[in-house]
């Protein structure tokens, strides 16, 4: 005796969706809205604790619960993932509204503080010592360095000042700022280590004040 013959389905199959190239699947694309702060989160983080080298695109959509095929659809190469979690860190957005907002008096200290801010604070020191340190080696990390730092930050400072030579002047704060968190933060030099930031600020201010109003 014969089987009975399966039956037959209802209609016509649709043939699969194909997915373009760079393209998440549907499941990996519904992670919510939160899915790329998740990521740059989890970018900053691995960044922070392993430094440029040993942090990897795959390690970063592990820790961050989401395929690494979905890392790359948001945020493309492991460089511009990269720059996306420092910028998490340094907000440019804010920061020159914040800045120059008040007008030119009083600037030095406002960038001082705000410079002196993310690097007292933990959870935004790590990712920038990472920057730091990966700048002296990689040609990646120096342009995010280059770009996020002093044209996103400091030029935008300068320019919207409107001083003559803007350029010029940001990098004379850049490398006033970059030095002093070297000194401080990377090689620990005493007594600039363990100096109260109140202090630093009082001392620095004039000098950036200068750099950044003064004909």
């Amino acid at each position: 005796m014969t089987g009975a013959a399966p039956d037959a389905p209802d209609g016509p199959q649709k043939p699969a969706r194909r997915r373009g190239p760079g393209r998440p699947r549907q499941d990996e694309a519904a992670e919510g809205p939160g899915t790329q702060e998740r990521i740059r989160l989890a970018a900053r983080s691995e960044f922070a604790a392993r430094g440029y080298d040993k942090t990897s695109v795959r390690g970063i959509a592990k820790a961050a619960g989401v395929d690494p095929a979905l890392v790359h659809h948001y945020f493309g190469s492991k460089d511009d993932l990269f720059a996306a979690a420092v910028e998490l860190t340094m907000e440019p957005a804010l920061v020159v509204p914040a800045v120059v907002g008040e007008g030119p008096d009083g600037i030095g200290e406002r960038l001082a503080r705000y410079f002196l801010g993310i690097w007292e604070n933990p959870a935004t020191r790590a990712p920038l010592l990472a920057v730091i340190r990966s700048a002296l080696t990689h040609e990646a990390a120096a342009k995010v360095l280059r770009t996020l730092v002093l044209r996103r930050v400091l030029e935008r400072v300068a320019a919207d000042l409107d001083v003559p030579d803007p350029t010029f002047r940001a990098e004379l704060a850049a490398s006033h700022m970059v030095g002093i968190a070297i000194l401080r933060y990377v090689v620990r030099v005493e007594p600039l280590a363990s100096a109260d930031p109140e202090a630093i600020v009082a001392l620095v201010a004039p000098t950036l004040q200068r750099y950044l109003t003064e004909d």
